[in-house]
């Protein structure tokens, strides 16, 4: 078979060997058909191999030097929710409560016409306690509702007419699972938590399909710039009311030949729902295997959402947490789930043959989780079906062995793994003592023998995989003085991580067999950084930067490309905390 395109001069790490070689990697129909290593051919003067591939069609890309890695993959991100958030009115890249308020003023002013303002991105630290007061919006737009989703997603800030508009008032009790900040009198203060949040749903507008499909578009771009080559959706709906359905945005973006990436849905396990909504999730999944090549879309993961955040003391603590006094408080944080009820589900979920995958961020909720896919197994049986719990920001010791126990792979949120501010003033000081040297346990996790995959949750913190292999290496954010979080046992080597980014999500995304590493027969997805990682000192990681990206054999980014504002990586360092 004839080489259509050979990419050549460079470095590349396959993901097979213990770092990169000097090789050339051919590639057909969309496919790798040779990987040399260069050097051993010139010196067995070999005029056959991946030479006898090129033809005179044949496009030879020269690499000048450059690392070639299997493409980036992301086991936890929200690329549809991202993308309509970068429509409305982003508050990402605000340094400052000022600013925020004057980027909400300026919204305001550029959008006349819309009866809501609806945004996110606003971080906790930039306003004391985390909790923004409602009065800071009224300054600027006191005639219309204004709803502002913050960084982490557990929480919303909103102005008095928002409240007004859903009918809250003091005497409004806080709902199962949520909790609104309050005015000495009870009055609603402006910021909202958790269960909260849907308070605001029947009075919010609907998103239509049309910003949801243009959202997609645009996070599409910008991913593909930070070398994403496929993903699994965190976070994809049962649609309510007029709100458009996230399952079918991909359906007719993959049917129009607009989605590029290679996408895994995980359908969102609702939990006022109950045991109902498994038909439905089910011929859902049904429905798109029936349609569509499940290496470039499929529904066959369920995303159960187990507890909330340590920021708002609503991630499940075994430990209490403490107050601003240090003294112990009655508050272990919330179960979105009683733990014999998570472990029917689950186990339901699992005889269905879908994967489970757990936002369990609080050591009790692990555990929770754990217990559950135990139950399950022992119900049904071993399989291969991949469960894996994201976040992992606190594990109780004995709860290490069991991830390799039960097959469970540890989903990495690297970038989150260092000082910065949220984590030094709204996270640590309110949990037991020693917690930080426990804090992220990615190298624990990996010494007990756990499969570590890893994600971002963009637009929680930036997608950017280069800033997170730094932390994860270094256990500090890029350009920060800070000491690094916790031990150095803690730290995972630059080829775990990046392992991690590549056949580690593969696997978790069932793509492991087409995908991932880069040898002859597997599609040619892959990155291409202008620096070699596996060659620059630990603290400059952070310098690499993707050149291009390419899914099933097609470049679909080229850096030296001109480039629309929305294809700019963001800011490589942005708070931590999940969905």
């Amino acid at each position: 078979m004839h080489a259509e395109i050979l990419l050549e001069n460079g470095w590349v790490y396959t993901g097979k060997d213990a770092g990169p070689i000097r090789a050339d990697i051919a590639t057909a129909g969309g496919r790798i058909i040779a990987v040399e290593n260069a050097q051993d051919a010139r010196d067995a003067g070999d005029a056959g191999g991946i030479q006898e591939t090129i033809a005179p069609h044949t496009r030879r890309v020269d690499l000048q030097g450059q690392l070639v890695l299997p493409g980036f993959q992301d086991a936890h991100i929200h690329p549809i929710f991202a993308g309509i958030e970068l429509l409305q009115c982003d508050l990402t890249e605000v340094a400052s409560a000022e600013e925020a308020v004057e980027t909400v003023a300026r919204y305001a002013a550029d959008n006349p016409d819309q009866p809501w303002i609806l945004g996110a991105g606003w971080s906790m630290d930039l306003f004391p306690g985390g909790t923004p007061t409602r009065q800071l919006l009224d300054t600027v737009v006191p005639d219309r509702p204004v709803y502002l989703v913050n960084r982490d997603h557990h929480g919303a800030w909103a102005n008095t007419a928002a409240f007004k508009a859903a009918g809250i008032t003091k005497e409004t009790r806080d709902p199962e699972g949520g909790r609104l900040e309050r005015e000495e009198d009870g009055t609603p203060a402006g910021t909202v938590h958790e269960g909260a949040m849907d308070l605001f749903n029947p009075v919010k507008p609907e998103v239509p399909y049309e910003l949801a499909y243009q959202g997609l578009m645009a996070s599409q771009k910008l991913l593909l710039a930070q070398g994403i080559t496929a993903w699994q959706d965190a976070w994809v709906p049962i649609p309510e009311g007029g709100h458009a359905d996230h399952l079918e945005v991909y359906q007719d973006a993959a049917k129009a030949g607009d989605l590029k990436v290679r996408v895994t849905a995980c359908q969102w396990w609702d939990r006022t729902a109950g045991m109902s909504q498994l038909d439905a999730i089910v011929e859902r999944r049904d429905s798109v295997a029936g349609a569509f090549d499940p290496l470039r879309l499929n529904a066959n993961t369920v995303k159960v959402m187990v507890d909330g955040v340590a920021e708002n003391y609503t991630a499940a603590m075994h430990h209490v947490y403490l107050d601003h006094h240090g003294h112990h408080t009655d508050n272990r944080g919330i179960e979105f789930f009683e733990p014999e009820e998570l472990k029917e589900f689950v186990t339901a979920i699992d005889a269905e043959g879908m994967q489970v995958h757990f936002h369990a961020l609080g050591d009790r909720a692990v555990t929770d989780a754990l217990d559950a896919l135990q139950a399950a197994r022992e119900a049904n049986g071993a399989n291969d079906h991949r469960h894996h719990l994201a976040h992992l920001q606190v594990v109780r010791d004995e709860d290490l062995p069991r991830f390799a126990a039960l097959d469970a792979a540890a989903n990495v949120q690297a970038l989150w793994a260092c000082h910065e501010e949220q984590m030094d003033t709204l996270t640590l000081p309110f949990l037991e003592p020693g917690a930080e040297d426990r804090h992220y346990p990615f190298g624990q996790l990996a010494s007990a023998g756990a499969t570590v995959v890893a994600g971002s949750d963009w637009p929680v913190s930036t997608a950017d995989p280069i800033a997170a292999i730094h932390v994860a290496v270094n256990r500090t954010a890029p350009g920060e003085d800070l000491p690094p979080l916790g031990p150095a046992s803690q730290k995972l080597s630059l080829k775990q991580i990046v392992d991690a980014y590549t056949h580690g999500t593969a696997w978790i995304n069932h793509l492991d067999a087409a995908t991932g590493t880069l040898e002859p027969g597997k599609l040619a997805d892959l990155v291409v950084l202008d620096l070699n990682i596996f060659e620059l000192p630990e603290e400059e990681l952070h310098r690499a930067v993707v050149t291009q990206t390419w899914i099933g054999g097609e470049c679909v980014y080229d850096r030296a490309a001109a480039q629309s504002p929305l294809t700019e990586t963001r800011s490589s360092h942005q708070p931590a905390v999940t969905q």
